[in-house]
């Protein structure tokens, strides 16, 4: 193809090796259900990564997927067409609901043009490191993030 965008099937590999590279805070995931690219001109510009919702809890009813990873090179438009294709995608899986998080300072303009809304506004932790589940301190503790939703 030539010109404009256009989705394409990306391997979870292809994802997380272009996550690793693009990603401004964020490591790869570690799993998915699926993942979706976007191209341009036969080059791979951006990719989507859905998976099941981090926090268990918002998941009780089982028809919740988490984009747990969205990263482009810079070019225009390829967030908004990547979360417009994830909500495409687990709508037709069956699911009722799409989530993701923004952190304080991102303007969620993709997601709006993809049809998200805020729906929480969640306080800065510390981290996830707890006496019972240690974990390591990442870049993205303190900082307050807002919680998108998609749905039927």
């Amino acid at each position: 193809m030539s010109g404009g965008l256009y989705v394409v099937p990306v391997s979870f590999a292809d994802a997380r090796r272009f996550v690793a590279e693009h990603h401004r805070h964020h490591e790869p995931p570690k799993g998915h259900k699926f993942s979706i690219g976007v191209a341009e001109g036969g080059l791979l510009v951006g990719v989507v990564v859905v998976g099941r919702p981090i926090a268990r809890a918002i998941d009780a009813a089982g028809d919740t997927l988490e984009v747990t990873r969205s990263a482009t090179d810079g070019t225009a438009n390829a967030n908004s067409m990547l979360y417009g294709a994830a909500w495409r995608a687990t709508s037709a899986l069956g699911y009722r609901r799409l989530i993701t998080y923004t952190q304080e300072g991102e303007s969620g303009s993709s997601l709006r043009a993809a049809g998200f809304r805020v729906i929480a506004e969640r306080p800065p932790r510390g981290g996830w490191d707890m006496p019972s589940r240690r974990r390591t301190a990442r870049s993205v503790a303190n900082i307050t993030r807002f919680l998108w939703e998609r749905g039927t």
